[in-house]
């Protein structure tokens, strides 16, 4: 007899009716007086009153919020067959073009998914690899001038332009170069989007719909600038590919891929697919990675023995006189680094809440759902559990070497900065390759002066789809010459 599906229902299931949870008011729910850009903490704070199944309601239905570990790995192994995103998530995004692979389901997901992660592959990542090498110089050349005038740089700002310079370079073939003309429009309306999606998407009523305010009239202005990039985009592959029918057969990044997939005899892949899986990337291309060197880097500089560590292992790997990762091999190394990289995004993920809706009836943690109920996953509440780890919410790397206790690895099992199951998320391999790109480059050739807000206090975490902190500026000095590490 095989065994029961882990999310089957049972007779024995509670109704999330019975769950404990703070009491709803008509039609808005839970969400009276809630700051939307910091709803995440104050879910968190809800799961330390009421533990790690209670019940919320964003408006007037209830959903099921869960905080531990074991269950947000089932509810991301059920997809998409048992959950999807929030119905209510995905009307918003497909409202304002974004139809790509983040929102699909089912088999149109199936489909996308296969040719965006050919696109994000490691062999791909290789051929691009030098384009990558040219975005990190034009870095380089940014904090040259900072560290030689002591200005104090802000730091999203500088890594969103690097994340965007990267990513229409590889997704689209295309050097936009932000970081050295930012003057460049597009980087600032891509800044207007997601905080308006994060309001539609929790707003309880969507008046939008039916009356525009001035907010929603700017930001059509300033969503309708990312899609004339978008159709400006496509139109230059398109002419790539007109003159180089070859690129058909190879294409040689993401837009092209999408492209000769779009004009295939029954591909499926209409235009709004095309446009919205250039926008889906190009937004969450420069979001997601920005917010996660920003988080560490801030982390770093709080822990100057584990920044220290970086510098030895960059100089070890590096030749004399070498100023950056040259090599793809040597670049996707850095095992100090790697370790970095995951333990900030278990303490900072760049999505600390994930919103669900159930396909048909399941039991989450002895609650029966119903089909159609709404489930909140508090990703990283899950990753810092204290009775996992006493020192859960530390800034330890050292947890994820193979050596390290029990403990350590149920707390970065817990963790899932990149999702888990079958969605999991087909750029992490270029988020990783970036993350090491920039720490090298600044580990190699500067000191951290500064990672810190203008008043000295911890930066506070916003929301605005992604998470990120306020107000970090960045100040670094050129390390002397004489102070570089060689192999010999």
């Amino acid at each position: 007899m095989s065994a029961p599906h882990p999310l089957a229902s049972s007779s024995a299931d509670r109704p999330l009716a019975s769950l404990p949870g703070p009491r709803p008011l008509p039609l808005i729910g839970n969400l009276a007086g809630v700051e939307l850009d910091s709803i995440h903490l104050h879910l968190e704070r809800l799961a330390a009153q009421y533990g790690p199944l209670y019940r919320f309601h964003m408006g007037p239905d209830a959903a099921l919020v869960v905080a531990r570990g074991e269950l947000i790995q089932e509810i991301h192994r059920e997809r998409p067959e048992g959950f999807s995103r929030l119905l209510g998530m995905q009307r918003v995004i497909n409202e304002i073009g974004i139809q790509g692979v983040f929102s699909a389901e089912g088999a149109d997901w199936r489909r996308q998914r296969k040719l965006v992660m050919s696109a994000f592959d490691p062999g791909h990542l290789k051929r691009y690899f030098l384009a990558l090498v040219r975005v990190t110089e034009q870095l380089r050349l940014c904090l040259d001038e900072a560290a030689a005038s002591g200005q104090a740089l802000d730091l999203q700002t500088l890594l969103m332009r690097y994340t965007v310079d990267v990513t229409t370079g590889l997704a689209f073939g295309i050097e936009m170069n932000t970081l050295r003309e930012p003057d460049q429009a597009l980087q600032g309306h891509l800044d207007k989007v997601f905080p308006m999606v994060m309001r539609r998407i929790f707003a309880p009523i969507p008046l939008w719909r039916y009356v525009r305010l001035p907010s929603d009239r700017e930001f059509d202005r300033h969503l309708a600038k990312v899609h004339e990039a978008g159709h400006r985009f496509i139109a230059g592959a398109r002419e790539r590919m007109a003159s180089d029918p070859g690129l058909r057969e190879r294409p040689n990044n993401l837009l092209e891929a999408l492209l000769a997939a779009r004009d295939e005899s029954g591909g499926g892949l209409g235009d709004a697919g095309v446009l919205g899986n250039v926008l889906t990337v190009l937004l969450a291309g420069e979001d997601t990675t920005a917010n996660s060197l920003g988080w560490m880097l801030h982390l770093l500089h709080t822990h100057p023995a584990e920044w220290q560590a970086v510098v030895d292992e960059v100089d070890a790997a590096l030749a004399p006189g070498e100023d950056m990762p040259r090599e793809f091999d040597t670049a996707r190394g850095f095992e100090t680094i790697e370790a970095c990289i995951n333990e900030a995004m278990r303490l900072k993920p760049v999505a600390p809440v994930s919103l669900f809706e159930a396909n048909k009836a399941l039991s989450i943690g002895g609650v029966a759902l119903k089909k159609g109920a709404q489930v909140i996953a508090l990703n990283r509440l899950a990753a810092v559990n204290p009775e996992l780890a006493g020192d859960a919410a530390q800034f330890r790397p050292q947890r994820w070497r193979a050596s390290a206790s029990a403990a350590d690895h149920s707390l970065t099992k817990a963790s899932i900065p990149f999702g888990a199951g079958p969605r999991l998320c087909p750029g992490r391999y270029l988020a990783m390759l970036e993350m090491k790109m920039v720490l090298a480059t600044i580990a190699r050739n500067y000191e951290l002066i500064s990672v810190a807000t203008e008043d000295g206090t911890p930066p506070r975490e916003r929301v605005a789809f992604t998470m990120f902190p306020v107000g970090l500026k960045l100040r670094v000095a050129s390390r002397a010459h004489a102070d570089l590490h060689s192999n010999g």
